[in-house]
């Protein structure tokens, strides 16, 4: 806040309870005019350096012919109001500092409806700041996720409680999970308090195949075990065949069913029922079993692929060696025809070219019995 004089300013200000406030006078351009400090009551609690106030709260900070500082320390609610800056001119100009105290509120206190709660029912919590200046912001999380409230706001002489109710319904997974009443305030930073859910849930069952890992065989043996979670805990787990009765030999353990020596009769719907005082829940196996020798032949299948492969490639290589001696000999066979009937190509008629031919093969004989 500035004065609207053009020679004096001061500055609003705002305290926390219990905290100090420092109120500064200043002059532009003064000419040795007298500054002085007045309490909301125009009382005198500075003139220049001189505390004619008795209250030793207010100290002297600075004086000057350009300012005059002030401290009050320990500011309480009382103290709040407008302050005189005054400078004796003429005529005589005054600014203003306003100071406005912060109180911040009590501890929030939460507070929930009910204790133990039971998934899919609703709840109900509330959440109260005391006695605060201003009115404190309330806000709701659950978790990570932020939500809504309704607001109620009391006031008494300045002061404020201001309370919020948060309604919502609750699921298995909000178990163990703070719901948080975060209060926003200047005064205060990071003030909140935190209620964390119990959420009793009826059990989830799930039925785990322990043995066998594939088929399940004639003569193999089956081994079944039902995992469950609640809370409570679950007392009673039953184990049932859907639409029949479990197999008089089958071994029940707790929460395992042990059947030996597999058969067709045993095929059907195996139901593991677990409860407790929410409600129940099963999972259900389907047990169908195979011939004993059901699945062996699928490897040889792989196995007998592999050598036709194999057979195939040797053939094609073996196609394509034959394929390159045949032009080979076919190529050399043509050579050898050439040579042989050198001595007919000049002949006149068929009979000639066959003397021709074989006096070709005389010279050649001649030819060697020459060089031997």
């Amino acid at each position: 806040f500035f004065s609207h004089f053009q020679n004096l300013v001061t500055d609003n200000v705002t305290v926390v309870e219990g905290e100090m406030a420092i109120i500064s006078c200043r002059v532009k351009n003064n000419d040795d005019s007298v500054i002085q400090l007045l309490n909301p009551n125009r009382q005198t609690i500075y003139f220049r350096d001189m505390r004619p106030l008795k209250d030793s709260r207010f100290q002297l900070v600075n004086f000057s012919d350009n300012e005059l500082r002030v401290s009050l320390s320990n500011v309480s609610l009382s103290d709040e109001g407008r302050y005189v800056c005054q400078l004796y001119t003429d005529p005589p100009q005054e600014a203003y500092a306003e100071i406005t105290v912060l109180i911040p509120p009590g501890n929030p206190i939460i507070e929930a409806r009910d204790e133990v709660l039971s998934e899919g029912n609703e709840t109900e919590m509330t959440c109260t700041a005391m006695s605060s200046k201003p009115a404190a912001i309330i806000r709701w999380m659950k978790g990570d996720k932020e939500l809504p409230g309704t607001l109620v706001e009391l006031t008494y002489d300045k002061m404020y409680t201001v309370t919020s109710r948060l309604t919502f319904t609750v699921s298995k997974e909000d178990d163990g999970v703070p719901v948080i009443c975060i209060v926003d305030h200047p005064a205060v930073k990071d003030f909140q308090a935190q209620k964390y859910l119990e959420v009793q849930y009826k059990p989830e069952v799930k039925i785990v195949v322990e043995f066998p890992q594939g088929l399940t065989r004639e003569g193999e043996n089956l081994e079944l075990s039902c995992k469950f979670r609640g809370k409570p805990e679950p007392q009673r787990v039953n184990w049932l065949k859907v639409d029949d009765d479990v197999p008089s030999h089958a071994v029940i353990t707790g929460a395992d069913l042990y059947i030996e020596n597999l058969n067709k009769s045993y095929n059907g719907t195996y139901r593991c029922v677990a409860s407790n005082s929410i409600g129940e829940a099963y999972d259900d196996y389907t047990l169908y079993v195979y011939d004993s020798r059901a699945g062996e032949g699928a490897p040889r299948t792989v196995d007998h692929a592999v050598i036709g492969g194999v057979v195939a490639v040797v053939v094609f290589a073996m196609l394509c060696l034959l394929i390159v001696l045949g032009r080979y000999f076919a190529r050399h066979k043509g050579t050898y025809f050439t040579h042989e009937a050198k001595g007919a190509d000049d002949a006149a008629d068929a009979d000639t070219a066959i003397i021709n031919a074989e006096g070709g093969h005389t010279n050649s004989d001649e030819k060697k019995e020459y060089y031997i």
